[in-house]
């Protein structure tokens, strides 16, 4: 299982959604594989498809063992359950961090909960590997960060995209192949809109107020349980923070600004056909709707597929070594996830950190803004404030509804 990508095991997701999963035994701690007191317990919070994806895949891993599910949905829970030996099924993600003996999580909750899980779990010292878009608004990305750092986690962010399907680029970018970078065009989805759905009967045993959590109360509608609630932004930053976490990540550590972000976003329109971010040394980063490229004082290069450069650079030869997967080879798939493996234990900083998954989701949150407002915002990526601007300022946070908070404290 190890070797087996991610796009593959979504393509056979009916594995997880329809009947139990054949998992083989030595996944379950059998074939004397690692002894069982050597391994870390996990507990999977969150259990829709990707949620279920992600825990297959890191039980290929024989250094973990998942003990727990949890979910407020009871047909979730049990499809993740029943691939695993003896494991507790909860509600409440509260109860499931109490869980005797736990050392770290996996969250595969839609993203308006990802922030105050992270932080309870951290609160606990339990490592936390969350999927993708890590967070909902920027605010609650830098608390976040303060937290992972206060109480000493480790954090991974679930973009494998990152480097597996752009990986040999960010070799020749660095290495200098196309010179210095002025230009990046990076795809990525629509923004999210307010939910407009109509209410429907709420079935039986769903706990939907604890679905809801800290997102405004609405009712019950059931394509927000089966993965729908993407294009909704009181759950979400839609196709945006979706895929714009993916190819955001991938570009901004190509172009060597995954640890800072723009100073102004402009809408698109007039002179910008795209919508554009503009950092403090004239780099512009352009929303485009093909694959991702870059230009440079020396030539340009676009991604392919499987992180295939194509274009013209003049130094094709001029490949350097970058940061990045502690375990496997970098490119290849799972590395992301052998990554937050290795790291639990080590204690090392896994290659998404939570500051660097913080910062990609910035990116998208900001292009959000600007969409929603439609005029440009001036950003200080330092301070992490909307300069001269308190209305767009207001969208950096959101209130969260009693009593679900992301206090750090």
């Amino acid at each position: 299982m190890n070797r087996l990508s991610r796009r593959s095991f979504i393509k056979s997701a009916s594995l997880v959604v329809a009947a139990p999963l054949v998992v083989p035994a030595a996944v379950l701690g059998k074939e004397g594989r690692t002894a069982p007191n050597e391994r870390f317990n996990m507990a999977l919070i969150g259990c829709g498809i990707q949620g279920g994806g992600d825990m297959c895949i890191i039980m290929g891993f024989d250094q973990v063992r998942f003990v727990a599910v949890c979910d407020p949905i009871p047909a979730h829970r049990a499809r993740c359950s029943r691939v695993l030996d003896n494991a507790t099924e909860y509600v409440d993600y509260r109860e499931a961090l109490e869980h005797p003996g736990l050392d770290a999580i996996l969250i595969g909750t839609p993203d308006h909960w990802h922030a105050a899980i992270t932080i309870a779990a951290a609160k606990k010292g339990l490592d936390v590997f969350c999927e993708k878009p890590e967070t909902l608004t920027v605010a609650e990305g830098r608390k976040m960060v303060d937290a992972v750092k206060k109480y000493g986690i480790v954090f991974s962010g679930g973009s494998q995209r990152v480097l597996d399907d752009y990986g040999d680029i960010p070799r020749l970018l660095w290495g200098g192949a196309i010179g210095e970078i002025t230009e990046a065009y990076v795809p990525y989805g629509s923004p999210s809109q307010d939910c407009d759905l109509p209410a429907e009967d709420l079935p039986a045993g769903i706990d939907w107020d604890l679905w809801l959590g800290p997102a405004p109360w609405r009712p019950f509608h059931p394509n927000l349980i089966a993965g729908g609630f993407r294009p909704y932004r009181e759950y979400s930053g839609g196709g945006m923070t979706d895929w714009g976490c993916h190819h955001f990540g991938a570009a901004m550590f190509a172009i060597q600004k995954h640890m800072t972000g723009p100073v102004e976003i402009l809408p698109g329109g007039g002179d910008n056909k795209m919508l554009t971010y503009v950092f403090q040394d004239g780099t512009k980063v352009y929303h485009a709707y093909s694959g991702i490229a870059y230009v440079g004082t020396e030539g340009k290069i676009i991604a392919g597929r499987d992180g295939a450069a194509l274009g013209t650079y003049h130094k094709p030869e001029t490949r350097v070594e970058i940061p990045g997967y502690h375990w496997f080879n970098p490119w290849e798939h799972h590395g992301l996830y052998g990554d937050f493996v290795y790291c639990v234990k080590t204690r090392q900083q896994p290659f998404r950190n939570i500051e660097v998954a913080h910062r990609a989701a910035t990116m998208c949150h900001l292009g959000n803004i600007v969409y929603w407002l439609e005029r440009p915002v001036k950003w200080d990526p330092v301070k992490e404030k909307i300069i001269g601007d308190p209305e767009a300022a207001r969208w950096l946070n959101r209130p969260k509804r009693s009593p679900w908070t992301d206090d750090v404290t």
